[in-house]
């Protein structure tokens, strides 16, 4: 499977990524507090018909001042393919692990409202290459990206959020542009139902376009502690994964 900027968003919230909103793709214009920090683990897999994939990532973010957070994603990733040799029955599985890419990155919220009551917030980040190139697991080389994300409640028990980024993974017929809209929606008190559309473009004139959608939901344990799980799949793109699911949890320590 290549390995394409769905996995990398996957790691962000996953380790993706901890820049998003567990479990959404779709980031939200929200830093953490001011000295608060976030920690979230999970694991998250996606398939298609010749590869099964799954990440374990781990990620932290830091409150560094009002409006501005830093954080880190990192973890390991396991993956099964199907070898195709071209002839009925030559093939075989292998499966290889390893440790994934290192994600590092901020967050500034540089509006807290605007006169249509969004909030707006710029998300740089890097991927190191810290996974096996040889392996398959990772391009061997850094990527950078922006996101520029609009975050506007809908009363008191609805949300929705815009991103729109660009990714450069290596040149102008390389780089990718992303973005896409989450909603999220209070259920109860302590259950939100979260869905999400998401797309992306390659630079060259010959990319197809991927389009993902993913659902799922977040439970607040505790004032601390929120548990969530998600499912998706694709609408559009041969090279997009067919299906995706991550579980995981997240801790705020602090709270202001």
């Amino acid at each position: 499977m290549k390995k394409r900027l769905f996995l990398v968003c996957v790691m962000s919230l996953g380790a993706g990524v901890v820049w998003a909103g567990r479990p959404l793709v779709i980031d939200d214009a929200e830093p953490v507090g001011r000295g608060d920090a976030e920690i979230e683990a999970g694991v998250a897999y996606q398939g298609v018909p010749d590869c099964r994939h799954w990440d374990y990532p781990v990620g932290i973010a830091v409150g560094l001042v009002p409006g501005v957070e830093a954080a880190m994603g990192f973890g390991g990733q396991f993956e099964q393919r199907e070898d195709v040799l071209g002839e009925p029955g030559a093939g075989g599985d292998h499966s290889t692990h390893g440790v994934g890419d290192l994600m590092a990155g901020a967050k500034w919220q540089f509006v807290s409202e605007c006169p249509l009551g969004a909030r707006h917030a710029l998300t740089p980040s890097v991927k190191l290459p810290t996974a096996d190139e040889d392996k398959g697991l990772g391009s061997g080389q850094a990527d950078y990206d922006l996101t520029w994300i609009v975050s506007r409640s809908l009363g008191e028990k609805a949300g929705i959020h815009l991103n729109a980024g660009y990714a450069w993974t290596g040149g102008p017929e390389e780089d990718v542009l992303h973005g896409g809209f989450a909603v999220e929606i209070h259920l109860t008190t302590s259950v939100q139902w979260v869905g999400e559309t998401y797309v992306e473009k390659g630079r060259a004139p010959v990319a197809e376009s991927s389009v993902m959608v993913n659902t799922g939901v977040r439970w607040a344990f505790s004032g601390s502690i929120t548990f969530d799980a998600a499912a998706g799949t694709k609408l559009c793109g041969d090279e997009a994964p067919d299906f995706t699911g991550t579980a995981g949890v997240t801790w705020l320590i602090g709270g202001s």
